[in-house]
């Protein structure tokens, strides 16, 4: 499966993104190598730390991404996205990066699972001195 984008996907999804953008605040600098970088960061599943130099300081793409984030401004990016497109409304996405559990949820509180019955526990002496 290819995911390289022609120029002219790009520049479709760069006039959208920059519409989606919200009027106020410090604008980016530089569009494209920032969607390029949210690109390379789910394609190949890595951690934020893991972005290669090209797409600049790790710590300011991923400040920017929770701030555009928060804003709503990737709902409206993909809400316009789909707009544009006739097939859309055929498409669902389910993403299971958004689901993982901690460790610690793998199961309930440790100790006895099985528990005694209450004939068996009237008949055997207490477990105290």
């Amino acid at each position: 499966m290819s995911t390289k984008m022609t120029e002219k996907d790009w520049a479709a999804a760069l006039d959208v993104f920059q519409a989606s953008l919200p009027r106020r605040g410090d604008k980016g600098r530089d569009d494209r190598l920032f969607l390029e970088a949210m690109h390379y960061f789910s394609v190949h599943n890595i951690s934020w730390r893991a972005l290669p130099d090209r797409f600049g300081k790790w710590n300011s793409v991923w400040k920017r991404f929770d701030r555009l984030s928060k804003a709503g401004v990737f709902e409206t990016f993909f809400e316009h996205l789909a707009a544009l497109s006739s097939s859309a409304h055929l498409i669902q996405m389910f993403d299971s990066t958004v689901v993982r559990a901690h460790v610690s949820a793998a199961g309930a509180k440790g100790g006895r699972t099985a528990k005694r019955s209450a004939a068996r526990a009237a008949a055997s002496p207490p477990k105290f001195t």
